[in-house]
């Protein structure tokens, strides 16, 4: 995995004693998506290479697929939801990926997958439903917030479909690490799924600015955080904007709205910082359309 990138782990003495932000968003495709995609891709026999891949994303996962699949010499098509924002298209495209936009979310999208992959005989890679992706995206990372920070006591990260904190919370937990996850409260299916004690393998939420937090979990990913993580949180949508704009003004760095809701529950209190040691914030991603971040600026 010579190809995925460390990314720093900064502190933010804003937020409190202790606290730093792992930059993710200074990935190698600007999301930590790009490292359960290549541990998956670097599975795939000789055969499967050569029927390719296929993918649903709302963006990041898509982006990180079609960069490991160039990379290792593979094909990948990625179909994405109508809401997916022109940077990530425009960015699988730019990796070499072949974009289809199919969909109104993700869980639909993920569906026209599943089927093309079925007819085609290509690999369907999961953006969280899946040991390697959930090993790449939450269990390397772990390893590589515990290296940075041997006083690791609290890690905060935005939750989708729950491959991310599962795979953290799963790592961590064994070292005393709590791990708390954020979703927005407009579509919020692992929240829910832990109120309910089962997994939403079918959801359909309302609008976020979150899309890559959009749509169900699996009973995989649910699993992991009702067993290893220590709760998920809620944040509003105003927040999330006050989150991005705190980021960019403050910590300097731009982040995409999906990244921005672990941010969020430090800011408005949702989620503290621990009393002693480090509490690390995931910040997933970067892959912000640029209208987007001018209007959430502009709006103050």
């Amino acid at each position: 995995m010579d190809s995925i990138r460390t990314t720093p782990l900064i502190a933010v003495p804003d937020l409190g004693a202790g606290v730093a932000l792992k930059l993710e968003n200074l990935q190698v495709t600007g999301s930590f998506k790009v490292r359960g995609a290549w541990r998956r891709l670097a599975t795939l026999s000789k055969d499967e290479r050569a029927r390719g891949v296929v993918a649903a994303s709302a963006g990041n996962h898509g982006m990180g697929t079609a960069f490991a699949a160039r990379e290792l010499g593979v094909a990948a098509t990625i179909v994405v939801p109508a809401s997916t924002p022109a940077v990530k298209r425009n960015g699988i495209e730019a990796l070499g990926g072949a974009v289809i936009v199919d969909g109104h979310n993700y869980d639909a999208s993920e569906v026209i997958a599943r089927r093309l992959a079925q007819r085609t005989g290509a690999v369907f890679v999961s953006p969280f439903d899946d040991e390697e992706v959930i090993a790449g995206n939450g269990g390397d990372l772990a390893a590589e917030l515990h290296a940075q920070a041997p006083d690791l006591k609290r890690v905060v990260c935005p939750v989708g479909g729950g491959g991310l904190i599962g795979g953290i919370a799963r790592a961590l937990q064994p070292h005393g690490v709590s791990v708390i996850g954020v979703e927005p409260e407009a579509n919020c299916a692992m929240y829910e799924s832990l109120q309910r004690g089962a997994a939403l393998t079918e959801y359909d939420g309302g609008e976020t600015l979150a899309e890559g937090c959009e749509g169900a979990v699996c009973e995989r990913t649910f699993q992991l955080v009702r067993d290893h993580a220590d709760g998920v949180e809620r944040i509003s949508e105003a927040a999330i904007r006050r989150a991005v704009a705190w980021c960019y003004r403050t910590a300097g760095t731009i982040v995409e709205c999906s990244a921005a809701v672990a941010v969020a529950g430090m800011l408005e209190g949702v989620v503290a910082p621990t009393a002693a040691g480090t509490t690390a914030i995931v910040v997933t991603g970067g892959n912000i359309d640029p209208e987007r971040l001018d209007e959430i600026l502009a709006r103050g």
